[in-house]
């Protein structure tokens, strides 16, 4: 009886150990995010805001408004002067009209007085003024195209100008709109509705939940059988002893070896220096920031 005890009570204790898997694990670590600190782009009073922390962002979603009124109001002026930029422009047809027919008619003219000067009925004179007539407008139309197209041309620019000027308006005003550039979970806030922004100041820092890190380290001895892209396997804590598995992918290892962080066990303790390391793992939503994981190479 006593010996059935014992080989029951030795079986559990067995048992138990092989659940323990601590120890088939290369290196333990805590899953990270990147984040981003979102920062205002314009100036002035924040109008609205729609963030808190722990909310779920998505890219380019509104979530806030920097005041655009005088952005707005000097759209508006910039419109009116390109407005009447484009009204000083000449018409060249309708300006040329005139100069074009006289210079018609007086050919007709020439053309009739050369035919009368070889008939003898009409003068050599005659013929040569309205020759030199002739001339005389054609020049003032040369010179009244140029200053027509010179003062077109001029206007052309200004308008290029303005419109540019317009341009870098909407941009402004675009850069009002406060979005996140990631899809992610808002971590900390630093700003709220009816505070003043300036280019810069930071409202909100974002993590990006689809893809986290885990961050880990591992002995000197460990980093001779690892490169950088190379697939591993993670292990991310569900609970007490449930354990999800993940792929990753070395993306970081440090060039420099530190002291043994006292909140990360590695799979060796022999040695004081340890090297950091990345992982990148593609998250399903079971991976939260700050949660344990660990990872066989």
């Amino acid at each position: 009886m006593n010996v059935n005890k014992f080989l029951a009570l030795a079986i559990a204790t067995l048992l138990t150990a092989c659940g323990n898997n601590d120890g088939v694990f290369d290196a333990s670590g805590i899953f990270e995010t990147t984040e981003v600190i979102v920062s205002a782009k314009g100036t002035g009073e924040i109008k609205q805001l729609y963030i808190e922390e722990g909310r779920e962002l998505t890219p380019d979603e509104k979530l806030g408004l920097i005041d655009t009124t005088q952005l707005y109001l000097k759209k508006v002026q910039l419109r009116a002067t390109l407005s009447a930029n484009e009204s000083r422009k000449l018409d060249e047809e309708r300006q040329l009209a005139s100069l074009r027919q006289q210079i018609a008619n007086l050919k007709n003219e020439q053309r009739r007085f050369e035919e009368l000067v070889k008939a003898d009925a009409a003068s050599q004179k005659q013929l040569d003024d309205i020759n030199y007539n002739l001339e005389v407008l054609e020049k003032q139309l040369s010179a009244t195209s140029e200053q027509i197209a010179g003062n077109n041309n001029s206007l052309s620019d200004q308008s290029i100008g303005i419109s540019a000027q317009m341009a870098q308006i909407d941009d402004q005003i675009s850069n009002c709109i406060i979005s996140s550039p990631i899809k992610g979970i808002v971590l900390s806030q630093y700003a709220e509705q009816g505070e003043y922004a300036a280019p810069g100041r930071a409202l909100f820092k974002v993590g990006d939940i689809d893809n986290m890190k885990l961050r880990t380290y591992i002995t000197a001895e460990q980093l001779t059988t690892l490169t950088l892209g190379q697939a591993v396997k993670v292990y991310a804590d569900l609970g007490v002893t449930d354990r999800k598995e993940f792929d990753g992918i070395v993306s970081w290892i440090s060039d420099e070896a530190e002291f043994t962080p006292k909140t990360i066990q590695t799979r060796s303790e022999r040695s004081n220096l340890v090297y950091a390391i990345k992982i990148d793992v593609k998250n399903d939503g079971t991976i939260k920031r700050g949660m344990y994981g660990d990872v066989k190479f």
